[in-house]
Order: C-alpha cells, then structure tokens, then sequence
C-alpha cells in the first residue's frame, strides 16, 4: 500500500465513523446535516435507548427494596443517591423538589451516554454495516446536536425560574442595571446577554469537545492495529494498541465521569442563580 492510499485510507476510517446517520435534510455525499430538518437517527435511537434503560432499571430496583437487607446493586445505588443529594444541598439554596431528580437524572443519563465510548470503536458499526446501515455513531454526547438539546432544555428551565422567582421586570432589569448600574445600560444589556448566552454554550460544547477529543483518541489507537499491524510487524503494533486502548480506556472512565458531574453541577449552579434576587 503506497503512503498516499494509506492517508486516504486513514481519513476515510476517521471520517466514516464521525458521519451520523442522517434523515431528512442531509448532503447526499457527505451524509452531513444541511439545515434544521435533519436527524440524526442514531443519536437519538442510543439516547433513547438508554434513557429507557435507566426508567426499567428504576423500576426494577424499585420493585425489589429491601431496607433490612439491602445488596450490592441497591447500595450501589443508593451512594449515588447520596452523592447527588449532597451536591444538591451544599449548592442550591431553599427547597424545589424538582432539582434533586433533574441532577440525578442528568448524571446517570450523560454517563450512561458517555460510557458508550470505552465499547470498541469498530464493533457496533460493523454489526450495523451487515444489517444494511452504513452510518453509525453510538455514542450520542459526541454529537453536538444531543449536548446542545440538554443544554438548551436546561437554559429553558433557568428562563422559566428566573421569571417566576423575579417576575418578568424583574429579570429585565437585571440586564438594564447589571452589572455596571444605571449609567451604562447599553453595555449592561450586552454583557448580561452574553452572562447568559455563555450557560447553554459552555454546557454543550464542553461536553461535546471531551467526548468528541475521547473518540478520536480511540479511532487513532485503532489504526495503530489496522494500517500499521501488516506482516511481523504486527508482533509490535497489536501489543502496543492493547496496552494504549487500556490506558486510554482507563484514562478516559475518569473523563466521562467527570464530564457528567460537571454538567450536573453547572446544571445545579444555574438553577440556584435563577432562584436568588441577584447574581
């Protein structure tokens, strides 16, 4: 194989599994969204998927409490229970009983997303590729259209809060007078905008930038085994991928742990901004 079909080779595996499935407005021959009316189907398909997975698993556990005896797995459980209230408790002033469960359900539903990425790169797309499907990308966080969903779905609850706790005036004048007092109103106006626009943005493209750095890791430690491991050099590049993918997978465990409690957190911090008179 001659170096120039190597690279092409290279960015063509790398560009392959970066290409969601797409429906609706899409490129016919980069398979990329062309407007607003594009979905892509396997974004949704794993988020949904996992989401359903987390409601059954609820409900099972639910179904079998045992406070006298409990086993592993309710324990398990239970210490993220914990976790999740205290982070709650230690940030978020007074009581609204909706944002316990909304951390909670932000935590386990973008780790659970995120966990995707440490399956190996190539195993579900090939599966896929033999039912007919040529695009796949199972892990939904690396998709910027799912991390902006969250992150726009939490910045609608912090309107909603903000104009309930201080009423509609109220939420206007904080960008009339904040944060340099009457006299600089129209530079108040601007640098509120920008404090709130920052919310969203910093929600979804921090995770989508992890996540999305996280798969390319993976995709290049698996060209070490596919465009390097040919003949006897196989005996030094396929130990060498082995040992990289597991540092990288252990490495890389911590990073979607953190990204998931980082967005739980912001999610948190966000809320209890809303919910106070002033910043």
């Amino acid at each position: 194989m001659s170096e120039s079909s190597s690279g092409s080779s290279t960015v063509e595996y790398i560009q392959h599994h970066l290409t969601n499935l797409c429906v609706g407005d899409c490129d016919p021959v980069t398979h990329k969204a062309n407007g607003f009316w594009a979905l892509h189907l396997d974004s949704l398909f794993f988020s949904v998927l996992l989401g359903c997975l987390i409601i059954l698993v609820s409900w099972r556990l639910t179904r079998n409490l045992n406070a006298d005896t409990p086993g592993g797995f309710q324990n398990f459980v239970e210490s993220i229970l914990d976790f999740v209230s205290t982070n709650v408790r230690d940030t978020f002033p007074g009581h609204n009983p909706l944002i316990a469960p909304l951390a909670l359900t932000v935590f386990v539903w973008v780790w659970m997303m995120n966990f995707m990425d440490l399956i190996p790169v190539d195993l579900l797309p090939v599966i896929a590729s033999l039912m007919g499907i040529e695009y796949l990308k199972i892990v939904p966080t690396t998709d910027l259209s799912t991390t902006f969903a969250m992150s726009l779905t939490v910045f609608a609850l912090i309107l909603y809060y903000n104009i309930k706790i201080k009423g509609l005036g109220g939420y206007l004048k904080n960008f009339l007078f904040h944060p340099f007092g009457k006299f600089f109103v129209p530079v108040n106006i601007v640098m509120t905008a920008i404090e709130e626009l920052a919310k969203p943005l910093s929600l979804g493209l921090r995770l989508f930038g992890n996540l999305f750095a996280g798969e390319l890791v993976f995709l290049l430690i698996a060209l070490i085994g596919g465009t390097l491991a040919v003949g006897a050099a196989a005996l030094f590049w396929l130990p060498l991928q082995i040992v990289l993918d597991l540092g990288w997978l252990i490495f890389h465990l911590l990073i979607i742990t953190l990204q998931a409690f980082i967005f739980m957190v912001l999610t948190i911090v966000y809320l209890a901004m809303a919910h106070t008179e002033e910043h």
